[in-house]
Order: C-alpha cells, then sequence, then structure tokens
C-alpha cells in the first residue's frame, strides 16, 4: 500500500511545470511507479508518440525492450511489478540527429525523492548514456564497453542499450548482446518479479 508521503510526492511529480518554459511541446511527465514494484526501468526520456499517449514506452521501443525482458504487456504496465523512471520525465524535444536529451533539472529535482520510496527493487535496467551516467558513475568509458561488461556490476543493476529502432546498426555490430546479455537479463528480471505481489 503506497504511504501518504509517497503519494504526495508522485502527484507533486505529476504536477510538475518546472521546466515549462524551455520544453516546447509542454509538460507532460510520464512515470510508472509503486512501492511495491520489483523491477526498476532507469530509461531517457519519452518520445514523441509516448508525450502524446502519456504512456511510458508506448512505442517500438517498449514492444522490443518487453522481448528482450520476455514479459507481456500486463506485466509490463503492473506498477506493482515494473517502476518506469527515465532520467526526464517530459519530452524534451527534437535536435539534430534524434530527440534532445533529457532535461537534467527533473533528475536533480525528483530522481531521488522518487527512488527513496522504492524499498522493494531488486534490479535495475539502466537504458542509454544518462541513465548510466546516474546509476552508474564507475562505467566504463563507452556505452558499449559498459553492456558488453554487464557482469562486472552488482547483479541488482543491469545496463543496455537503448531498444530504439535507431540502435538497429549497434545491435548487427554487437552480436554477442543478444546471445550473452538477453538470456541473463530475462533469468535476471523473472527472478526479481518471482516476488511480487
Amino acid at each position: 500500500m503506497a504511504s501518504k508521503a509517497f503519494t504526495t510526492l508522485v502527484t507533486s511529480v505529476r504536477a510538475c511545470t518546472l521546466c515549462s518554459d524551455t520544453l516546447e511541446n509542454g509538460v507532460r511527465p510520464v512515470l510508472q511507479v509503486h512501492p511495491d514494484a520489483r523491477v526498476l526501468i532507469a530509461g531517457q526520456a519519452p518520445g514523441s508518440k509516448v508525450h502524446a499517449s502519456g504512456i511510458p514506452f508506448d512505442d517500438a521501443s517498449g514492444n522490443r525492450l518487453r522481448e528482450w525482458m520476455k514479459i507481456d504487456y500486463d506485466t509490463f504496465y503492473d506498477e506493482k511489478h515494473i517502476a518506469i523512471l527515465p532520467m526526464g520525465f517530459c519530452y524534451p524535444g527534437k535536435g539534430r540527429s534524434g530527440d534532445l536529451p533529457p532535461v537534467p533539472l527533473c533528475a536533480q529535482t525528483w530522481r531521488n525523492k522518487l527512488l527513496k520510496l522504492l524499498p522493494n527493487i531488486e534490479l535495475t535496467l539502466v537504458i542509454g548514456q544518462y541513465a548510466m551516467a546516474w546509476h552508474l558513475p564507475f562505467r566504463d568509458k563507452t556505452l558499449t564497453d559498459t553492456v558488453r561488461n554487464w557482469a562486472s556490476y552488482d547483479n541488482r543493476v543491469m545496463p543496455l542499450p537503448h531498444p530504439s529502432p535507431r540502435n538497429n546498426i549497434w545491435l548487427k555490430k554487437n552480436e554477442w548482446f543478444e546471445r550473452d546479455v538477453l538470456p541473463e537479463l530475462r533469468a535476471r528480471v523473472a527472478n526479481a518479479l518471482q516476488g511480487s505481489s
């Protein structure tokens, strides 16, 4: 059961307008969170489709991520199983070669407060370079090396590339990811979810 402190904090996050002057598409914080969650997905920031729907990973990236994790749609969107906290809760807008980075003020303001109220997380999936910078401060120099060396990190944390179709070339170049990392990812997810209510 969610505490009053948790409910108050999440209400404040969902009503946040701190970046309203800098986000050309407006604010719409998108997250999924509950104190009972066992798996935390630490992503980057919502894309335009997620900004429109208000549902995290409601796009091709989400389809691939669920396949990577080997979980179904209902489990993925059950907040008592899976928490989804991107580094920026609002769509940052388009840049020259894809979406802009998450607005740093978001994580600076909310991230530690939310993480403190998630006592049951057994596995954190750290997706992309911005999430890695926060959750894996002593990571390898490149995203590829960080993901390749997944076994050298705490077994409660799993670094992953972004599941976006934009990363198809990376996935083709790094066939070891599907061969070596995905079986371990699926085993860890299954193990973490065994204790979910």
